[in-house]
């Protein structure tokens, strides 16, 4: 078993249970982003953790064990997605990844926004015209040092 195969049973269970990610995050106690992100294979649980999952989603001692396993980091199957809505991040880093550069040493100076101090959160914002995908995301600084 890899942790492939258990992110597709964490799914399959998911849907056959009728639970939400946000259900699943409640019981570790964790935002929604991040245990989302964890059960779709890019996060390393606890022990405890991981147990609290297995036993809502009913996964095998094995699987239970894979989510405490540091994973290969970085999903995506290929350089460019090719899933609309990914895609669609793919092409707002293209459109303005130079200007969240710019803005970021502007800023702070030379350096890079961490993806491991790192937060998010995804909410829904109501608008008359369409709701509205608002995802908001907080990484720490992290300048070049010089030596």
């Amino acid at each position: 078993m890899t942790r492939a195969d258990v992110t597709e049973q964490i799914i399959a269970a998911k849907i056959k249970k009728g639970i939400k990610w946000a259900d699943l995050a409640k019981a570790v106690g964790l935002s929604k982003e991040w245990v989302t992100a964890g059960l779709l294979g890019q996060m390393t649980f606890t022990k405890e953790q991981a147990e609290t999952v297995g036993k809502l989603l009913g996964l095998s001692d094995e699987a239970v064990r894979l989510l405490q396993v540091v994973p290969y980091k970085g999903s995506l199957p290929t350089a460019v997605p090719t899933d609309p809505l990914i895609y669609r991040f793919y092409e707002l880093v293209n459109v303005y990844g130079l200007t969240f550069k710019e803005l970021i040493h502007e800023e702070f100076g030379d350096g890079i926004m961490s993806a491991i101090d790192f937060k998010m959160e995804l909410t829904r914002e109501p608008d008359p015209k369409g709701d509205r995908v608002k995802i908001v995301m907080s990484g720490k600084f992290l300048p070049y040092k010089t030596y």
